[in-house]
């Protein structure tokens, strides 16, 4: 390693420096020798034309690095360590990833064009303050311009603090009452391709000084790594749970990496802080590709496809209730049946037409941008708004298209025929049947219905229909059903009220539906159809319908998973086959020490089989409250979530259920990831001063689950409006509104996943899929096409109708490919 001389009195740096530029500056610039001093004054720093004779890109297969250390105060303690750290990583690991390095505090080199031009990349493990005249800010800015490579090191985002160009280049300014002592905390790494943090473990705890920021940089840089907030104390000036810790960007023709670790000596004899250096080097001194470029704002656009619907028609539009993607391309999304605003809703039970509405199949075709109307059926689903004795949220609430629909054209539809309702019992048939798709049409055959399966709900009361439907890789179909209960005997908690009932059935009691082993409402099932319009049951379900327990009879094979709500949205993630869903929650605003948690509002992956515990436990395993009869008002005992009962005397199925299977995230008014201490027995406090917020990225109040999809990046695909590979393995969860509630991408850990496992990483998508009133505001449902576009339905501003905000959106990414180019690439140029 060549290094120059530490300079530590800064008059000695400036008057070499001064000396350094002198000439030089005088005939670059036509004018007088200039002496290195700060700015004396913010409105006075004028950018400084430079016409250094640099290569472009800077320095070789010869791959040489620069760390630069000068400081306006003390040299930082860390220096040295850090230089001997990378030191070492360059002589170290495979020979394709070497490199030389050069350290020194002498600024000259900057304004020195021959011998900058040498470097690959620039280090800068500075202290704070300014270190560089304008000559020389403007040599690092030539060099920048020309394809160099920097990264800035801690204190390095305190250098340069009238300069807005080095702002840009660092990407934030610390907080000047940023926490000063060394705390262990943890980062989350979320980019798990990029060479800085590809081998990082997921959640790294590490002891460090932890900057907070002026301004957040996330969105206009690529984040890689974030602290946990929660792990530490942040100060005053804390950033919350978007806290970039580590980012990247294409900066001014080069190549610009900040990390705000290594704030300490110690943090250079660590391994991973080590491979962490070692990764930021290879890309910023061209000797690797990384895409710094997929968490930017600008790079996405976000599209309107379909225009508000003509006047008395739902020609563009229904209400927007769910979507699919074909493998051309095309896009299928329903209207579950509110009708147009001008037509009058039937809410009288003796009228024949009660609650009849037309389920809406349109197509949206990319290569046309033309939108169909493929077909319609006749469901019960328009009563309009109202109480849960009159509203209801039945009716076309599901589409997936058959694994060979580019062949046979079949399509399937989860609903509920009018034809079939029983006014007199108010009773309804829910099902899924087949129907038959012309695709030179664009239109569906309505008489070639075969129904796979259908099962009684009663309709006298809202709520909670689910409806999603997806596919796995070995073509099972899993069907989402809500628990078709009221929300409102049991206060907001747990649905668990034994005693409404309309001839003999009952309307408020979810253990009934969703907590019973032999009903099919409350679940997510799992079958195999056949091409003859019938399904096989797969090995795995839940229960075979053949248990002998209790007697025997009291188990439906379909189940797969049981004790959810009201999942309107499922996604399979064929690489994995794990199930990811969401379901919304009762309506309690806060927690009681009588019944039990708030609303939770619920996403969970499901790696297999199991009960995830409504109406008995949310969350993490909370539990509720059983109920005393005659008087359903007086509480029991508290459920036990590791072996729950079903004792309500409308259960038909098993006393015995299975152990509740914590969620992956569940959020209420409170917050994200809502726990409490809890006593010998297991049971939280309830207690609202005593809540930690184990999720902090996201809150409740009004919210309503929409679960996403898991990306997966398809590198043969030449589509240029795919979204990068960053985003290969997150899984999409998203609140049918756009306030504090998610609208997120998140990591999970697969040593823990589908047991309950929290997200190790979070991130918003909140300014990549807009929010607002023009915006996205009523997220309905987000489908990935295979082109790697994302399609997102707003349902609009009204209930229970379609309106003029409606609509079908699409998201696309215009940031280009990583970089460096592949003909830039330090050793493969040289190979050349």
């Amino acid at each position: 390693m060549q290094r120059t001389p530490h300079h530590r009195s800064r008059s000695r740096r400036g008057m070499a420096a001064a000396v350094a530029v002198g000439s030089l500056t005088a005939s670059l610039l036509g004018g007088n020798a200039a002496t290195a001093s700060p700015y004396p004054d913010p409105g006075l720093k004028e950018r400084v034309a430079t016409t250094l004779s640099l290569p472009s890109p800077p320095g070789g297969a010869d791959v040489k690095v620069l760390v630069f250390h000068a400081s306006a105060g003390e040299e930082s303690p860390t220096v040295d360590a850090g230089i001997a750290a990378i030191e070492k990583i360059g002589l170290s690991g495979p020979e394709a990833g070497r490199f030389r390095t050069v350290a020194t505090d002498d600024a000259s080199v900057f304004t020195k064009g021959k011998q900058l031009g040498k470097y690959n990349a620039v280090v800068f493990l500075t202290g704070g303050g300014d270190v560089l005249d304008p000559e020389q800010e403007a040599g690092l800015e030539a060099y920048m311009e020309a394809g160099g490579g920097f990264l800035g090191i801690h204190d390095a985002a305190r250098t340069e603090p009238y300069s807005d160009w080095f702002t840009g280049l660092v990407g934030a300014r610390p907080a000047a009452d940023s926490p000063s002592a060394v705390q262990r905390a943890t980062v989350e790494i979320g980019d798990r391709l990029h060479p800085a943090t590809k081998n990082l473990p997921l959640e790294w705890k590490r002891p460090d000084k932890w900057l907070n920021w002026k301004d957040n940089p996330s969105g206009d840089v690529h984040t890689v790594a974030r602290v946990r907030e929660i792990t530490y104390t942040p100060g005053k000036s804390a950033n919350g749970w978007d806290h970039p810790v580590s980012w990247c960007r294409d900066y001014d023709g080069g190549r610009s990496f900040y990390t705000a670790m290594g704030g300490t000596a110690a943090s250079y004899a660590e391994t991973d802080f080590r491979d962490h250096l070692r990764g930021a080097l290879a890309w910023t001194s061209r000797i690797s590709q990384a895409d710094c470029k997929a968490t930017i704002d600008s790079n996405y656009a976000a599209e309107r496809l379909t225009q508000p619907n003509q006047p008395g028609q739902n020609d563009q539009i229904g209400e927007p209730h769910g979507l699919v993607t074909a493998k051309d391309g095309r896009v299928f999304y329903i209207g579950r049946g509110g009708a147009d605003s001008s037509v009058p809703v039937v809410t009288d039970w003796k009228d024949p037409n009660v609650g009849k509405g037309e389920g809406e199949i349109h197509v949206y075709d990319p290569a046309t941008k033309k939108v169909t109307l493929a077909g319609k059926l006749s469901v019960f689903g328009n009563k309009g708004g109202g109480d849960e004795l009159v509203k209801v949220e039945e009716g076309l609430l599901g589409i997936e298209l058959d694994p060979d629909f580019a062949t046979n054209g079949w399509v399937y539809l989860h609903y509920t025929p009018h034809a079939k309702i029983d006014r007199d019992k108010q009773m309804a048939v829910r099902q899924v049947s087949r129907f038959t798709f012309d695709h030179a049409t664009n239109k569906l055959d309505m008489a070639s219905e075969k129904v796979l399966l259908s099962w009684p709900v009663q309709i006298h009361s809202c709520c909670h229909a689910g409806g999603g439907m997806a596919w796995d890789s070995k073509e099972n179909l899993y069907i989402a059903t809500g628990d078709n209960n009221s929300s409102g005997f049991s206060d907001g908690y747990s649905g668990n009220n034994p005693e409404p009932n309309y001839k003999g059935v009952s309307f408020a009691d979810a253990r009934r539906t969703a907590g019973n082993t032999n009903n099919l409402n409350g679940k997510i099932l799992r079958i195999h159809p056949e091409d003859d319009g019938t399904y096989t049951l797969p090995e795995g379900n839940l229960f075979t319908g053949k248990e002998p327990d209790e007697g025997g009879g009291k188990t439906r094979g379909e189940i797969y998973v049981m004790g959810v709500r009201n999942p309107a949205r499922i996604s399979v993630d064929k690489a994995t086959d794990t199930l990811y869903a969401g379901w919304v929650g009762p309506d309690a605003g806060e927690p009681s020490t009588t019944w039990g948690p708030a609303k939770y509002d619920t996403f969970a992956a499901i790696t297999k089989a199991g009960n995830h515990g409504w109406p008995y436990c949310m969350g993490n395993k909370q539990p509720y409250r059983d109920r005393n009869l005659p008087d359903p008002s007086k509480p029991l005992g508290w459920y036990d979530c590791d072996a729950p009962r079903n004792e309500s005397p409308n259960n038909d199925g098993l006393v015995k259920l299975p152990p509740v299977t914590s969620n992956t995230i569940w959020y209420s008014p409170q917050g994200g990831g809502v726990d409490y201490p809890r006593d010998a027995d297991g049971i939280p406090s309830y207690k609202v001063e005593d809540q930690k917020e184990l999720l902090p990225w996201l809150k409740g109040g009004g919210q309503a689950t929409m679960n996403g999809p898991v990306y997966r990046y398809d590198a043969a695909s030449t589509s240029e409006a795919k979204w990068p590979a960053y985003w290969d393995g997150k899984w999409f969860v998203g609140d049918f509104y756009d306030d504090t509630q998610p609208r997120h991408a998140v990591l999970t850990d697969p040593k823990t996943v589908g047991k309950g496992g929290l997200p190790t990483h979070a991130e918003s998508l909140k300014k990549i899929i807009p929010v607002g009133a023009d915006g996205i505001r009523n997220l309905m449902d987000w489908k990935f096409a295979p082109d790697g576009s994302l399609y997102v339905l707003d349902y609009g501003r009204g209930f229970f109708t379609s309106d003029s905000k409606s609509a079908l959106w699409r998201v696309t990414y215009k940031g280009g490919g990583p970089t460096p180019a592949a003909a830039d690439l330090a050793r493969k140029a040289a190979a050349q």
